[in-house]
C-alpha cells in the first residue's frame, strides 16, 4: 500500500507495535527443551491480547499463528512438536492484521550458546537489513535494496536465498512489489514516498538453494546448511525510512 492519510500510518503503527510486542515475548520465552507448539502459544496469546489476528491462518490457513523456522527451515516452518535445542537457530516469523492494517517483521532467535558460523549468519542477516535499509529511499528502485543486501551477504560470506524475497505490504499480507534479495533485472519499480514494504533477508551458509519439505509449506536449504531471516515493515520517506515493527 502507499500511505494517502495520518490515520493510516497511525493504524499501521498501531499494528506494528503488536507485532513487535509478539516478537519480543517470543524471544523472551524461547529456551532449550521448549517445543516450537508452545513458543507458538506465546505469539497467540500476545496478538490476542491486543486484539489483532495472525494473517497467515485467515489468509492462507497456515497451521499456526507465527511461522517458527529452525536450523536448515529458512521460512514457513509449522509450529509442531519438535524441541528447541542448545545452538538453534530459530526463526520466528509473524504477520498480524487489526483494523484492516498489515505488518510483517521476523527474527532469528540463538537458543543458548551457538557456534560461531550460526552466530555470524545471525549477525549478518540483520546487517544485510540495514544496508537494504539505506537504499530504500524515494526515487530509487527496488533493485537497489536488493544489491545492498546480497553485496553484504557476500561480504560476510554467505548466500542469499534468492527464490524468497520481501514484498508490499499493509492491507494484506503480500502486496507488491516484490523485493528481492538481490538485483533483479525484473525489480525496477521505482520507490515512491509512503510506499509500505518489507525488506527481510533470507539467507544461509551454504548455497542458499531450496526445498519444499512435503508438508508442503516449510522451505529448508538444499544442502541443509544454517539459515537466518531479519525483518521489518517500513514506510519508504525521503526523511528516511520509517521502520513500524521496530521500537
Amino acid at each position: 500500500m502507499t500511505l494517502q492519510s495520518h490515520e493510516d500510518l497511525e493504524k499501521l503503527r498501531a499494528i506494528g507495535a503488536i507485532v513487535r510486542l509478539s516478537l519480543e515475548a517470543m524471544s523472551k520465552a524461547a529456551r532449550p527443551g521448549m517445543t516450537t507448539a508452545e513458543l507458538d502459544a506465546v505469539c497467540a496469546a500476545t496478538l490476542d491480547a491486543h486484539g489483532a489476528e495472525a494473517s497467515p491462518a485467515k489468509v492462507y490457513a497456515f497451521p499456526g499463528t507465527a511461522c517458527i523456522s529452525v536450523n536448515e527451515e529458512a521460512v514457513h516452518g509449522i509450529p509442531g512438536e519438535r524441541k528447541l535445542a542448545d545452538g538453534d537457530l530459530v526463526k520466528c516469523d509473524v504477520t498480524a492484521e487489526k483494523d484492516g492494517y498489515v505488518a510483517d517483521a521476523a527474527v532469528t532467535v540463538r537458543i543458548g550458546r551457538v557456534g560461531r558460523q550460526a552466530d555470524a549468519l545471525a549477525r549478518c542477516a540483520e546487517s544485510a537489513f540495514r544496508k537494504g535499509l539505506a537504499a530504500a529511499r524515494p526515487g530509487n528502485r527496488v533493485q537497489d535494496i536488493g544489491r545492498a543486501v546480497e553485496d553484504e551477504v557476500h561480504r560476510w560470506g554467505f548466500s542469499v536465498v534468492r527464490e524468497l524475497c520481501g514484498h508490499g505490504v499493509g492491507r494484506s499480507i503480500h502486496e507488491e512489489p516484490c523485493v528481492p534479495n538481490f538485483c533483479s533485472p525484473k525489480a525496477r519499480e521505482t520507490l515512491t514516498e509512503g510506499l509500505v514494504l518489507t525488506i527481510e533477508p533470507i539467507i544461509a551458509a551454504g548455497s542458499g538453494k531450496v526445498r519444499v519439505r512435503p508438508d508442503k509449506w516449510t522451505i529448508v536449504t538444499r544442502d541443509r546448511s544454517l539459515s537466518a531471516h531479519y525483518e521489518h515493515t517500513l514506510v519508504v520517506s525521503a526523511k528516511g525510512p520509517l521502520l513500524v515493527t521496530a521500537a
